[in-house]
Protein backbone atom coordinates (compact mmCIF):
# COMPACT_ATOMS: atom_id res chain seq x y z
CA UNK A 1 0.00 0.00 0.00
CA UNK A 2 1.22 3.58 -0.95
CA UNK A 3 1.02 6.61 1.53
CA UNK A 4 -2.02 7.97 2.17
CA UNK A 5 -2.97 11.27 0.83
CA UNK A 6 -5.63 13.34 2.42
CA UNK A 7 -7.52 16.42 0.87
CA UNK A 8 -9.65 18.86 2.64
CA UNK A 9 -11.87 20.14 1.92
CA UNK A 10 -11.77 18.26 -0.83
CA UNK A 11 -15.52 19.05 -2.88
CA UNK A 12 -14.72 23.00 -3.53
CA UNK A 13 -13.20 24.37 -6.59
CA UNK A 14 -9.32 23.97 -6.47
CA UNK A 15 -10.20 20.94 -4.11
CA UNK A 16 -11.75 18.86 -6.90
CA UNK A 17 -9.60 20.21 -9.31
CA UNK A 18 -6.23 18.93 -7.61
CA UNK A 19 -8.77 15.55 -6.55
CA UNK A 20 -9.56 15.18 -10.29
CA UNK A 21 -5.85 15.23 -11.13
CA UNK A 22 -4.68 13.29 -8.05
CA UNK A 23 -7.12 10.31 -8.71
CA UNK A 24 -5.57 9.89 -12.49
CA UNK A 25 -1.86 9.69 -11.10
CA UNK A 26 -2.76 7.31 -8.02
CA UNK A 27 -5.20 4.94 -6.82
CA UNK A 28 -8.19 5.47 -4.92
CA UNK A 29 -7.27 3.86 -2.20
CA UNK A 30 -4.90 6.32 -1.70
CA UNK A 31 -6.68 8.82 -0.65
CA UNK A 32 -8.67 10.16 2.28
CA UNK A 33 -11.33 12.68 1.11
CA UNK A 34 -12.21 15.45 4.18
CA UNK A 35 -15.13 17.21 3.30
CA UNK A 36 -18.08 19.65 4.45
CA UNK A 37 -20.74 17.62 2.65
CA UNK A 38 -18.89 14.31 2.06
CA UNK A 39 -22.09 12.73 -0.35
CA UNK A 40 -20.68 14.90 -3.18
CA UNK A 41 -17.54 12.68 -2.83
CA UNK A 42 -19.33 9.57 -3.10
CA UNK A 43 -18.48 8.76 -6.39
CA UNK A 44 -14.71 8.57 -5.36
CA UNK A 45 -15.92 6.58 -2.44
CA UNK A 46 -16.58 4.09 -4.75
CA UNK A 47 -13.84 3.27 -6.39
CA UNK A 48 -11.70 2.68 -3.23
CA UNK A 49 -11.19 6.30 -1.69
CA UNK A 50 -12.02 6.77 1.85
CA UNK A 51 -14.47 10.24 3.09
CA UNK A 52 -15.24 11.74 6.22
CA UNK A 53 -16.84 14.97 6.96
CA UNK A 54 -15.11 17.80 8.83
CA UNK A 55 -15.74 21.28 8.67
CA UNK A 56 -13.34 24.59 9.27
CA UNK A 57 -16.05 25.85 11.01
CA UNK A 58 -17.15 22.92 13.30
CA UNK A 59 -13.44 22.38 15.47
CA UNK A 60 -15.05 19.32 17.15
CA UNK A 61 -14.64 17.42 13.49
CA UNK A 62 -11.23 18.49 12.83
CA UNK A 63 -10.16 16.07 15.59
CA UNK A 64 -10.07 12.60 14.28
CA UNK A 65 -10.40 13.78 10.52
CA UNK A 66 -6.37 13.48 9.76
CA UNK A 67 -6.38 9.63 11.07
CA UNK A 68 -4.05 7.49 9.00
CA UNK A 69 -3.21 10.36 6.77
CA UNK A 70 0.58 10.20 5.76
CA UNK A 71 0.55 13.82 3.23
CA UNK A 72 -2.46 16.45 3.74
CA UNK A 73 -2.83 19.06 1.15
CA UNK A 74 -4.51 21.44 3.09
CA UNK A 75 -6.40 24.31 1.17
CA UNK A 76 -7.17 27.74 2.44
CA UNK A 77 -10.44 28.94 4.04
CA UNK A 78 -13.00 30.51 1.27
CA UNK A 79 -12.65 33.98 2.61
CA UNK A 80 -10.78 37.20 2.78
CA UNK A 81 -10.18 37.30 6.55
CA UNK A 82 -7.55 37.59 8.51
CA UNK A 83 -8.31 36.50 11.77
CA UNK A 84 -10.98 33.69 11.10
CA UNK A 85 -9.12 32.59 8.51
CA UNK A 86 -6.36 31.95 10.24
CA UNK A 87 -7.78 30.44 13.53
CA UNK A 88 -9.66 27.80 11.37
CA UNK A 89 -5.95 27.07 9.33
CA UNK A 90 -4.35 26.83 13.06
CA UNK A 91 -6.62 24.43 14.21
CA UNK A 92 -6.37 22.08 11.01
CA UNK A 93 -2.94 22.50 11.29
CA UNK A 94 -2.76 21.21 14.90
CA UNK A 95 -5.04 18.37 14.47
CA UNK A 96 -3.42 17.08 11.64
CA UNK A 97 0.15 17.61 13.63
CA UNK A 98 -1.33 14.93 16.81
CA UNK A 99 -2.46 12.49 14.22
CA UNK A 100 1.02 11.89 13.05
CA UNK A 101 1.59 12.90 9.77
CA UNK A 102 4.50 13.75 8.03
CA UNK A 103 4.21 16.70 5.73
CA UNK A 104 1.07 19.33 4.91
CA UNK A 105 0.76 21.40 1.58
CA UNK A 106 -0.84 24.30 1.99
CA UNK A 107 -2.77 26.60 -1.28
CA UNK A 108 -1.53 29.97 -0.38
CA UNK A 109 -1.90 32.52 -2.64
CA UNK A 110 0.38 34.67 -5.09
CA UNK A 111 0.32 38.33 -3.59
CA UNK A 112 4.10 39.07 -1.77
CA UNK A 113 5.60 39.50 -4.97
CA UNK A 114 8.58 37.44 -5.31
CA UNK A 115 7.80 34.81 -1.92
CA UNK A 116 7.59 37.73 -0.17
CA UNK A 117 6.74 37.17 3.25
CA UNK A 118 4.96 40.66 3.75
CA UNK A 119 2.44 41.94 1.69
CA UNK A 120 -0.14 45.20 1.71
CA UNK A 121 -2.93 42.81 0.47
CA UNK A 122 -5.60 42.02 3.43
CA UNK A 123 -6.65 38.65 1.64
CA UNK A 124 -2.85 37.30 2.01
CA UNK A 125 -3.14 38.34 5.49
CA UNK A 126 -4.14 34.80 6.47
CA UNK A 127 -1.84 33.23 4.35
CA UNK A 128 1.33 34.46 6.03
CA UNK A 129 -0.03 34.10 9.29
CA UNK A 130 -0.77 30.44 8.43
CA UNK A 131 2.69 30.24 6.45
CA UNK A 132 4.60 31.26 9.41
CA UNK A 133 2.69 28.97 11.35
CA UNK A 134 3.75 25.82 9.47
CA UNK A 135 7.33 27.29 9.62
CA UNK A 136 7.44 27.57 13.24
CA UNK A 137 4.87 24.78 14.23
CA UNK A 138 6.63 21.74 16.83
CA UNK A 139 6.70 18.56 15.39
CA UNK A 140 7.51 16.01 13.22
CA UNK A 141 5.94 16.88 9.52
CA UNK A 142 7.67 19.30 6.86
CA UNK A 143 5.43 21.28 4.88
CA UNK A 144 5.25 22.89 1.48
CA UNK A 145 3.52 26.05 1.00
CA UNK A 146 2.01 26.85 -2.58
CA UNK A 147 1.27 29.92 -3.71
CA UNK A 148 -1.02 29.82 -6.42
CA UNK A 149 -1.09 32.34 -9.24
CA UNK A 150 -4.71 34.75 -9.40
CA UNK A 151 -6.69 32.65 -10.88
CA UNK A 152 -7.42 33.50 -14.68
CA UNK A 153 -11.50 32.76 -14.02
CA UNK A 154 -11.21 34.99 -10.55
CA UNK A 155 -11.19 38.02 -13.08
CA UNK A 156 -14.56 39.24 -11.80
CA UNK A 157 -13.50 39.73 -8.25
CA UNK A 158 -10.92 42.76 -9.62
CA UNK A 159 -12.85 43.90 -12.37
CA UNK A 160 -16.18 45.12 -9.91
CA UNK A 161 -18.06 41.43 -10.85
CA UNK A 162 -17.74 41.96 -14.89
CA UNK A 163 -20.06 39.46 -15.91
CA UNK A 164 -18.53 37.90 -19.38
CA UNK A 165 -22.50 37.16 -20.07
CA UNK A 166 -24.29 40.54 -19.29
CA UNK A 167 -21.23 42.88 -19.86
CA UNK A 168 -21.10 46.52 -18.73
CA UNK A 169 -19.12 49.75 -20.96
CA UNK A 170 -17.26 50.09 -17.83
CA UNK A 171 -15.08 48.87 -14.94
CA UNK A 172 -15.12 51.29 -11.94
CA UNK A 173 -12.18 50.02 -9.64
CA UNK A 174 -9.65 51.79 -7.44
CA UNK A 175 -6.77 51.49 -10.47
CA UNK A 176 -5.80 53.22 -13.53
CA UNK A 177 -4.95 49.87 -15.18
CA UNK A 178 -1.33 50.72 -16.22
CA UNK A 179 1.09 48.33 -15.12
CA UNK A 180 2.39 46.29 -13.20
CA UNK A 181 -0.43 43.78 -13.44
CA UNK A 182 -1.01 39.84 -12.87
CA UNK A 183 0.68 36.79 -14.04
CA UNK A 184 -3.05 35.68 -14.62
CA UNK A 185 -2.98 31.30 -13.86
CA UNK A 186 -5.92 28.57 -15.27
CA UNK A 187 -6.75 27.34 -12.26
CA UNK A 188 -7.05 23.61 -13.48
CA UNK A 189 -3.57 23.57 -14.57
CA UNK A 190 -2.89 25.05 -10.76
CA UNK A 191 -5.10 22.21 -9.81
CA UNK A 192 -2.94 19.95 -11.57
CA UNK A 193 0.50 20.85 -10.67
CA UNK A 194 -0.34 20.78 -7.44
CA UNK A 195 -1.47 17.29 -7.56
CA UNK A 196 1.81 16.37 -9.09
CA UNK A 197 3.97 18.29 -6.30
CA UNK A 198 2.39 16.05 -3.70
CA UNK A 199 2.71 12.44 -6.03
CA UNK A 200 6.48 14.12 -6.25
CA UNK A 201 6.80 14.54 -2.41
CA UNK A 202 5.16 10.96 -1.62
CA UNK A 203 7.68 9.03 -4.69
CA UNK A 204 10.48 10.38 -2.82
CA UNK A 205 10.29 12.55 0.57
CA UNK A 206 13.80 13.15 0.82
CA UNK A 207 14.73 14.24 -2.72
CA UNK A 208 12.15 16.71 -2.68
CA UNK A 209 12.90 20.41 -3.52
CA UNK A 210 10.62 21.97 -1.60
CA UNK A 211 10.67 21.08 2.07
CA UNK A 212 9.68 23.40 4.39
CA UNK A 213 9.57 26.59 1.07
CA UNK A 214 7.08 28.25 -0.76
CA UNK A 215 7.04 27.45 -4.27
CA UNK A 216 5.10 30.02 -6.79
CA UNK A 217 2.72 28.73 -9.54
CA UNK A 218 2.52 31.93 -11.33
CA UNK A 219 0.97 32.27 -15.41
CA UNK A 220 3.04 32.47 -18.09
CA UNK A 221 3.15 36.35 -18.79
CA UNK A 222 2.31 39.42 -16.38
CA UNK A 223 -0.80 41.36 -18.05
CA UNK A 224 -1.70 45.04 -16.61
CA UNK A 225 -5.29 45.67 -16.05
CA UNK A 226 -5.67 47.72 -18.82
CA UNK A 227 -4.71 44.58 -21.32
CA UNK A 228 -7.00 42.45 -18.84
CA UNK A 229 -10.14 44.30 -19.57
CA UNK A 230 -9.43 44.77 -23.36
CA UNK A 231 -8.76 41.00 -23.58
CA UNK A 232 -12.33 40.60 -22.16
CA UNK A 233 -13.72 42.88 -24.18
CA UNK A 234 -12.66 41.61 -27.46
CA UNK A 235 -13.41 37.84 -25.91
CA UNK A 236 -17.07 39.08 -26.45
CA UNK A 237 -17.05 41.98 -28.99
CA UNK A 238 -17.30 45.12 -27.08
CA UNK A 239 -15.21 48.02 -25.48
CA UNK A 240 -15.13 47.89 -22.24
CA UNK A 241 -12.94 50.93 -20.15
CA UNK A 242 -11.78 51.37 -16.65
CA UNK A 243 -13.11 54.44 -14.50
CA UNK A 244 -10.35 54.86 -11.57
CA UNK A 245 -12.28 55.59 -8.61
CA UNK A 246 -11.69 56.12 -4.88
CA UNK A 247 -11.15 53.33 -2.44
CA UNK A 248 -13.52 54.96 -0.49
CA UNK A 249 -15.93 54.62 -3.73
CA UNK A 250 -15.50 51.08 -4.38
CA UNK A 251 -16.02 50.16 -0.69
CA UNK A 252 -19.48 52.09 -1.21
CA UNK A 253 -20.83 50.10 -4.29
CA UNK A 254 -23.60 48.72 -3.41
CA UNK A 255 -22.61 45.15 -5.23
CA UNK A 256 -19.99 44.82 -3.17
CA UNK A 257 -21.72 43.70 -0.01
CA UNK A 258 -23.34 40.25 -1.74
CA UNK A 259 -19.59 39.23 -2.41
CA UNK A 260 -17.02 40.89 0.35
CA UNK A 261 -19.49 40.48 3.84
CA UNK A 262 -17.55 37.32 5.69
CA UNK A 263 -19.54 36.84 8.89
CA UNK A 264 -21.75 39.94 8.99
CA UNK A 265 -18.65 42.23 8.36
CA UNK A 266 -18.45 43.91 4.70
CA UNK A 267 -14.91 43.99 3.67
CA UNK A 268 -15.24 45.97 0.72
CA UNK A 269 -12.86 49.10 1.78
CA UNK A 270 -10.35 46.23 3.29
CA UNK A 271 -10.31 44.32 -0.26
CA UNK A 272 -9.27 47.70 -2.00
CA UNK A 273 -5.96 46.27 -0.87
CA UNK A 274 -5.96 44.32 -3.66
CA UNK A 275 -5.25 47.01 -6.05
CA UNK A 276 -2.31 48.52 -4.09
CA UNK A 277 -0.60 45.14 -3.92
CA UNK A 278 -1.36 45.17 -7.41
CA UNK A 279 0.32 48.68 -7.93
CA UNK A 280 3.21 47.59 -6.23
CA UNK A 281 4.05 44.64 -8.39
CA UNK A 282 3.50 42.01 -5.91
CA UNK A 283 1.09 40.03 -8.59
CA UNK A 284 3.77 40.47 -11.57
CA UNK A 285 5.98 38.12 -10.61
CA UNK A 286 6.07 35.31 -13.22
CA UNK A 287 8.23 32.44 -11.86
CA UNK A 288 8.82 28.98 -14.35
CA UNK A 289 7.53 26.40 -11.90
CA UNK A 290 4.03 26.02 -12.99
CA UNK A 291 5.12 24.92 -16.86
CA UNK A 292 8.22 22.94 -15.49
CA UNK A 293 6.25 20.56 -13.69
CA UNK A 294 3.33 20.55 -15.58
CA UNK A 295 6.08 19.86 -18.55
CA UNK A 296 4.50 22.47 -20.97
CA UNK A 297 3.32 25.96 -21.14
CA UNK A 298 0.89 27.21 -19.01
CA UNK A 299 -2.48 28.57 -20.86
CA UNK A 300 -2.83 31.81 -21.51
CA UNK A 301 -5.10 34.30 -20.13
CA UNK A 302 -6.89 35.23 -23.31
CA UNK A 303 -7.42 31.41 -23.78
CA UNK A 304 -8.99 30.30 -20.81
CA UNK A 305 -11.27 33.99 -20.86
CA UNK A 306 -12.13 32.81 -24.42
CA UNK A 307 -13.02 29.04 -23.29
CA UNK A 308 -15.47 30.58 -20.80
CA UNK A 309 -17.82 32.30 -23.35
CA UNK A 310 -18.41 29.01 -25.77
Amino acid sequence: MGAKIGLFPASGALGTSILNHLSELLPASQLILIARHPERLDDFKKEGATVRRADYDDPSTLQTAFEGVDTLMLISYASIEIEHRAKSHKRAIDAASKSGLKHIFYSSLAFGGNLSDKSVAHVMGAHLETEKYLDSHPGDFTYTSVRAGIYSESFPIYTTWFDLQNPTDEIMIPHSGGGPGVAWAKRDELGEATARLIVSYTNDPAKFQYLDQRVLLSGPREISLAETVDILGRAIGKSIKIREISADEYAALPQNADFLTYHGVNLSKEWTTAWEAIKLGETAVVSPALGKILGREPESFETTIKAMIK
